[in-house]
């Protein structure tokens, strides 16, 4: 038996007016994942305990069958863990944005313009991220490049308890009242006052915007955590794992867990990813002697975030197209038995462009015993109407393999 997840990071959404009165996922044309739902069970599962933020952290934990109550503490380590840095017991990491904040004298009075700084490309962030270096990093604060706007600062000897506000929760929004609050705080809003004078002329952004684009004139701090330990998957499960994603946070998940890291050329986490790439690298992955593959896609949730409609029901669409037939069709025409789970970690709804902690719609379908549950569709509506409900998502996992 061979076990996907095919993750669509912020698929679910609200109720739209421009598509109709639909969701997009009621929306998009799925043809293979409806015809899964018509012989699967559907139904809502909560994926963020209550009492956590709505994150993909917790949520992606979640999926992967780990209870955030016992594993999680804070997201950043786990962006760390994947940029390859080695934390101590007492660092503290805190998530590192480079955005785009308007051009008022004081940073106070400034707004925040574009939680990515036009999605950055990496080659540009390195090149910025290694400038601030220079300057910002001390004694006991170093910076650490990532991927696009994604970065880290680790806090040696650090301190938690912060208040810090993620960047795409206020897109539009003045950044007064959602400046960092705690032990540290003023160190954080001096490193990043201090960037922006930094950056704000850079010749990387100077060519940005030039060309068009949203300078990254700002670094953002949020996010933080500490060291954490995953029990291994394997260990847990009895299956060989492997991870496939564009983004750090859910490579490091993997990484704690032991599993496989499997990176796909042309994989971007937004709407231009390489869908079949991804598909494709988790066939041969399952072939080569892996028995369960997660696939996570972050587009939806990029396009929940800068409000765009029609790149999000597109997005739907490739991961059924290019994920969710080929690997169904190819697995049945090998007389491979496999069950599919495909579900959001969490809602990024396009009318708030920020996560939700609503249940999340999920299917779950095993080849070996294709029995509906009186669902047509694969949406937010009919998931709810089959009346299954699942209180907490790491017993998803435990559905899956039948415990």
């Amino acid at each position: 038996m061979k076990y996907i997840v095919v993750l669509g990071d912020g698929m679910a959404d609200y109720k739209l007016e421009e598509l109709g009165g639909k969701t997009p996922l009621q929306y998009a044309k799925k043809p293979a994942i409806d015809a899964l739902a018509k012989c699967a069970e559907v139904g809502l599962c909560r994926t963020v305990p209550e009492g956590f933020k709505p994150g993909s952290d917790v949520a992606n934990l979640s999926v992967m069958g780990y209870d955030p109550h016992d594993c999680y503490t804070g997201r950043s380590p786990l962006e760390a863990v994947s940029i390859g840095i080695e934390l101590a017991p007492t660092d503290v990491t805190l998530r590192c944005n480079l955005v785009t904040v308007s051009d008022e004298a004081r940073y106070e009075d400034k707004k925040m313009l574009d939680y990515s700084a036009g999605e950055i490309s990496t080659q540009e962030a390195e090149t910025l991220i290694g400038f601030l270096k220079k300057h910002l990093d001390c004694e006991d604060m170093t910076l650490y490049a990532g991927v696009s706007y994604r970065h880290c600062l680790v806090v040696e000897n650090g301190k938690t308890g912060h208040e810090l506000t993620p960047p795409h929760d206020i897109t539009g929004k003045p950044v007064s009242g959602r400046l960092p609050q705690g032990p540290c705080a003023e160190r954080y809003f001096d490193m990043m006052k201090r960037s922006y004078e930094l950056l704000k002329d850079h010749p990387v952004n100077r060519a940005r915007i030039a060309a068009g684009k949203n300078p990254a004139n700002s670094v953002w701090f949020w996010g933080e955590g500490t060291k954490p330990a995953l029990e291994n998957f394997e260990e847990k499960f009895g299956l060989k794992g492997g991870v496939i994603s564009a983004v750090d946070l859910v490579k490091g998940i993997g990484i704690l867990a032991g599993m496989k890291i499997i990176d796909v050329e042309g994989a971007t986490g937004n709407y231009d990813t390489n869908f079949s790439g991804k598909a494709q690298a988790a066939l041969n992955a399952l072939r080569g002697g892996l028995d369960f593959v997660y696939i996570h896609m972050e587009a939806p949730d990029e396009c929940g975030h800068q409000g765009d409609t029609a790149h999000k029901v597109y997005s739907i669409e490739q991961i059924d197209e290019k994920v969710v037939r080929p690997i169904a069709e190819e697995l049945r025409a090998a007389g491979e038995p496999f069950k599919m789970l495909v579900c959001p970690d969490h809602p990024t709804p396009i009318a708030v462009r920020t996560h939700v902690s609503d249940p999340v719609p999920y299917l779950l379908y095993s080849s070996e015993y294709p029995q509906g549950c009186g669902a047509k569709s694969y949406d937010e509506d009919s998931a709810a109407a089959t009346g299954i409900f699942v209180p907490q998502g790491f017993m998803l996992m435990q559905k899956m393999l039948g415990r």
